[in-house]
């Protein structure tokens, strides 16, 4: 004899969720003078993108990009090399960087196993 048990369908309606909420924070003068300097190289360029990010005045802006203005790292020299004329379809250009030596430790002792 097989007991059946009886299975309540869900009676729950969907429901209305109340809307998002998004808070909205404007970058702190650190983070939008940092994100300046990633876009732009020029000093001037620096001050208005952070400037326009944080919604203040560039005059205000300004002392804060003269102080995080870092020098510009030495790269290595750079070759590039063109492919293709650009006259019959995309131009493909190609850069090397040279990078300095590889740094290699030497061992002073024998490896711990005997082997080499």
């Amino acid at each position: 004899m097989m007991m059946s048990r009886t299975v309540k369908k869900p009676t729950d309606k969907p429901r209305n969720l109340p809307p998002i909420r998004v808070r909205k924070e404007p970058p702190t003068v650190s983070e939008a003078v940092a994100a300046a300097q990633d876009l732009a190289d020029d000093l001037e360029q620096q001050v208005e993108i952070a400037a326009g990010l944080i919604g203040l005045p560039p005059d205000e802006v300004r002392p804060h990009v003269l102080q995080a203005a870092k020098p510009k790292p030495e790269r290595a020299p750079e070759r590039i090399i063109s492919t293709g004329s650009g006259l019959r379809g995309p131009r493909t250009v190609i850069v090397e960087r040279r990078a300095g030596r590889p740094l290699v430790e030497r061992r002073t002792r024998p490896p711990l196993d005997g082997r080499r």
